[in-house]
């Protein structure tokens, strides 16, 4: 833990931080490094917590089991963790099914390893589904997280359904959940022109997780997407204002940790312990410029 200021700052390295040449949507998920390696190279390099996704949950529960992956974690005084991706939890048909396949992976991990939170997604692939169906659902999941002993943090997304912080806010409010909340990326705030005066008054009961990053001024590649995926920046490398974006949610009386999520062409292609290293220390970089 690093203090700033009169502020505790922990940084929570998010699971494509320290994953190499891995990715969402690029079919198989899992890091060609080794979630023991990961772990040691984030805690070495100053993280006091860590993401870990679907992909290399299931790989590490069949090769080492839960309660070594919770052995790793406190080896290396890892003490927030983070569990993802969960999306089409509003879904029907085979993407539903697909999604309750991991679901009970992630909730049954969240039993064992008692995570912060599971982070959860929106529709991102153009289907307006019923607000209602949107609702119930998040609060049936809400429900089963509860029952796991967690959160449920949803992200919203500028090119997905619940796409700012007002319908963020209001799946929340309609769910009527309290362990469901936000999840807010600087990125997808400042790509979806979230003003950081509207993120300053959030009450702090909405938010249960925060994302650092940045991003050029202007969107690289096709689509949103593929700037997401493939081109945000370290921060204070791009353009956006990531020491306002702090200073925004701190505003707010946000306690929790801080995670660091970059994925970018370039940076995948680092070695291991220069991903930990780079993103600790840009990171807490920003910090310091406050």
């Amino acid at each position: 833990m690093t203090a700033l200021g009169s502020q505790p700052v922990e940084l929570l390295a998010s699971c494509w931080t320290t994953a190499g040449d891995a990715g969402p949507n690029r079919g198989d998920e899992r890091s060609p490094f080794s979630l023991p390696s990961r772990i040691e190279a984030a805690a070495d390099a100053g993280y006091r917590g860590f993401g870990i996704v679907h992909a290399d949950l299931a790989a590490a529960e069949a090769t080492s089991g839960f309660d070594a992956i919770a052995a790793m974690l406190a080896t290396h005084a890892m003490v927030h963790l983070e569990l993802e991706m969960l999306n089409d939890w509003f879904a029907t048909g085979s993407r539903r099914h697909a999604s309750d396949l991991v679901r009970v992976d992630l909730l049954r991990a969240a039993e064992r390893l008692r995570p912060r939170q599971i982070k959860v997604g929106s529709e991102i692939d153009g289907h307006a589904w019923p607000w209602g169906q949107l609702v119930e659902s998040f609060a049936e999941l809400c429900r089963q997280a509860a029952d796991a002993g967690t959160r449920i943090a949803l992200e919203p997304m500028p090119f997905g359904q619940v796409k700012d912080l007002t319908l963020g806010r209001r799946l929340v409010d309609d769910a009527g959940q309290a362990n469901g909340g936000l999840m807010l990326d600087l990125w997808h705030m400042a790509r979806g022109g979230v003003d950081f005066a509207e993120i300053r008054e959030l009450p702090a009961r909405y938010i249960f997780a925060v994302e650092l990053d940045d991003a050029d001024e202007q969107v690289r590649g096709a689509t949103l997407s593929e700037d997401t995926l493939n081109f945000r920046r370290l921060c204070g490398e791009g353009d956006q204002d990531v020491s306002g974006f702090i200073a925004a949610i701190r505003a707010t009386g946000y306690a929790g940790p801080w995670g660091v999520e970059i994925l970018s062409e370039d940076f995948r292609h680092l070695a291991l312990r220069e991903q930990a290293r780079r993103s600790f220390q840009t990171t807490m970089g920003a910090f310091a410029a406050r």
